[in-house]
C-alpha cells in the first residue's frame, strides 16, 4: 500500500484503498455459482442453530474488505460459531440490542473508517456485503459487550492494592504496553499534507498495514522494524502520553500527537500486568547535540560519526569543544518538563543509547539525543483512574475469552 508513498500523495493513495480492497475481495472470494437452495443450506450446526453457506461467504467478504489478517473463510467460520454461542446466551438473558442500538453501533463503525453510514454501506456493497450481515455482526458485538460487563465488571475492577502494584507504589508489579509508532516531520513543506495523511493512517485496519506505513514514512529509528517498539514499562513513557496510550484498545490508532517539529501516531498492540518492581522517575538526564542538515543523508552521516565516537554523555564534551556553546546541552529535568519529542525518544533508550529522530529549526537541524541516566522515585500522583480502566478492560477480555472457550467445549458443533 505504501510502496511509493510520500506525504504529498497520501490523500490519493489511502482514499482509494478501501474501495480497492473491496473490489479485490469480490474477486478473491468469488465462487462457482450454486443454486439458491445450496447457498442457503446449513453448512455448520451449533447446538440447534444453523450457519448457512451464504452467511459464511458474507462474513468472509466482510473480513476481507476490513483487512482482517488471516484466511477470511477460516476466520469467518470461527467467528460465526462464536456468534451463535454469544447470541444464544444474550437472548436467554434478554440483552439482545434494539434496532436503534444497532443503528448507533453501525454509525460508530462507519465513523471509524472516516465514512458516513451511507458511504460505508455503499463501499461494503461494492464487495458484495449485505447490510443485514453488518447488522448481525453489530448486534452480537453490542450484546456480548453488555453481557460481559454485566456479569464480570465487579470482578474485573482492580482493588486499590492492585492499582498500587500497577503504578509501582507497592514496590512490585506494573503495567507494560506494546506499541507501534509513526513519527512524521512537520515543517513548511509537509504541513499542508499532514491532516490528510493522519486521517488516512487512522483508517488503517491491521497491524501489518500500520507497520507498512511506518516503514515507508516514519522518521523514527523504529521504522526499520515497521514502527514496532518492544514491550515498554508504562512509566517510561512521557507523562503527557500515558493517558492517551492507556485509552487505546488493542489495534486502535491514536489521534495525532503534535511534537516539536513532528507529528506522532501510535497503535496499541498489547497491554499486560507484570511482576516485579516498576520504577518511576524524578528526573531524567540527557544530552542534545545539534547537527546542521537535519535528517538529510549528510546530517545523518554526521550524526553516525558522532555516535561512533561517544559511549557516554561525558564524551560529548570532547566532541563539542571549540564549537558554539549552543551546540551541546546536557541537563537533568523532571519528565513533565522535557519536550515531548525528546521525552518520547528517551523512553525507548537505555543509558548510553542515542536517537536521531528529533529535529529543530523547522527540520534544518538534527538533534542527536543520548540518555545519560534516570533518577528513580516512587510515584504518588499516577493517574489511578486510567490505570484502573486499562486493567479492567484487560480482565474483561480475559473473562470473555475464557467464557467462550467454555461455551465451545460444551457445544455440539457439526459440519
Amino acid at each position: 500500500m505504501f510502496s511509493h508513498f510520500t506525504l504529498r500523495s497520501a490523500g490519493i493513495v489511502l482514499r482509494r484503498t478501501l474501495g480497492a480492497v473491496a473490489l479485490t475481495s469480490m474477486v478473491a472470494l468469488a465462487a462457482p455459482s450454486v443454486s439458491a437452495q445450496g447457498l442457503f443450506s446449513p453448512v455448520i450446526r451449533v447446538n440447534d442453530q444453523a450457519i448457512t453457506q451464504y452467511e459464511l461467504d458474507q462474513r468472509a467478504r466482510f473480513l476481507a474488505v476490513t483487512g482482517t489478517p488471516g484466511d477470511p473463510l477460516k476466520q469467518a467460520r470461527e467467528d460465526l460459531i462464536e456468534d451463535r454461542l454469544k447470541l444464544k446466551l444474550i437472548t436467554e438473558v434478554g440483552l439482545v440490542p434494539t434496532d436503534e442500538e444497532v443503528q448507533e453501533g453501525l454509525e460508530g463503525l462507519a465513523q471509524r473508517t472516516n465514512l458516513s453510514l451511507d458511504e460505508f454501506y455503499n463501499t461494503m456493497g461494492q464487495a458484495g456485503v449485505d447490510p443485514q450481515t453488518l447488522r448481525d455482526f453489530t448486534r452480537v458485538g453490542i450484546g456480548w459487550r453488555e453481557y460481559i460487563g454485566a456479569r464480570f465488571l465487579a470482578r474485573a475492577r482492580p482493588t486499590d492494592e492492585e492499582i498500587d502494584q500497577a503504578i509501582g507504589t507497592a514496590g512490585r508489579g506494573g503495567v507494560q504496553v506494546l506499541l507501534s509508532e509513526i513519527i512524521v516531520p512537520l515543517n513548511e513543506e509537509t504541513a499542508p499534507q499532514i491532516e490528510g495523511f493522519v486521517e488516512q493512517v487512522r483508517a488503517l485496519k491491521t497491524f501489518d498495514d500500520f507497520s507498512a506505513a511506518a516503514s515507508q514514512v516514519s522518521a523514527a529509528d523504529s521504522r526499520a522494524n515497521g514502527g514496532r517498539l518492544p514491550w515498554m514499562e508504562l512509566t517510561r513513557l512521557p507523562p503527557q502520553l500515558r493517558e492517551i496510550v492507556l485509552n487505546l484498545k488493542t489495534g486502535e490508532i491514536s489521534d495525532a500527537i503534535t511534537l516539536q517539529g513532528a507529528v506522532a501516531l501510535f497503535q496499541m498492540r498489547g497491554i499486560r500486568e507484570v511482576e516485579g518492581s516498576e520504577q518511576r522517575f524524578a528526573a531524567i538526564e540527557y544530552a542534545t547535540y545539534l547537527i546542521p542538515g537535519g535528517r538529510t543523508s549528510e546530517g545523518l552521516a554526521a550524526a553516525q560519526n558522532v555516535i561512533d565516537a561517544v559511549d557516554s554523555c561525558d564524551d560529548f564534551y570532547g566532541i563539542a569543544q571549540d564549537q558554539s556553546p549552543d551546540v551541546l546541552t546536557i541537563e537533568s529535568l523532571p519528565p513533565s518538563e522535557i519536550p515531548n519529542d525528546i521525552a518520547l525518544e528517551l523512553s525507548k533508550l537505555d543509558p548510553g543509547e542515542t536517537s536521531t529522530a528529533v529535529t529543530r529549526n523547522n527540520g534544518q537541524t538534527l538533534a542527536l539525543v543520548m540518555l545519560c541516566g534516570r533518577t528513580s522515585e516512587i510515584a504518588e500522583d499516577a493517574d489511578r483512574n486510567s490505570i484502573a480502566s486499562a486493567l479492567t478492560q484487560q480482565r474483561l477480555e480475559t473473562f470473555s475469552n475464557s467464557l467462550l472457550s467454555q461455551l465451545r467445549a460444551e457445544a455440539r458443533i457439526i459440519e
